[in-house]
């Protein structure tokens, strides 16, 4: 299983992203997901979660700008950034619980993917 996440950039302070965590391989099936970020010099903190059924959980000081969802036929879970600030300038990672057969569930860190927001 891979996981790979896309969709950062260099953006300017008020706008929008979709961040993407794509998992990859033969039958697999995500039983849960978080997104993490990482500013540089700083503490790798955990952004959003999503489990298999839907539910979620964002980060306090970020639910009225963060949301998470997923798309389980495509294995993806996207990371929906909106009025994005300076502070949210951090590499952006995926983690999750999979599972494959006939390993089974096992836990898997993604790529990351780099958000700087210039204001």
């Amino acid at each position: 299983v891979q996981l790979q996440a896309s969709g950062g950039g260099l953006v300017q302070a008020g706008e929008s992203l979709r961040l993407s965590c794509r998992a990859s391989g033969n039958a697999l099936i995500i039983n849960n997901m978080a997104w993490y970020r990482q500013p540089l010099g700083k503490q790798r903190e955990q952004v959003a979660t999503i489990t298999r059924d839907g539910r979620t959980n964002v980060a306090a000081a970020l639910k009225d700008r963060f949301a998470i969802s997923q798309d389980i036929a495509k294995s993806t879970v996207y990371l929906q950034i909106n009025s994005l600030m300076a502070d949210d300038t951090a590499v952006y990672s995926c983690s999750g619980n999979v599972y494959t057969p006939p390993r089974g569930s096992e836990d898997y860190w993604g790529t990351g993917t780099e958000v700087t927001v210039s204001s």
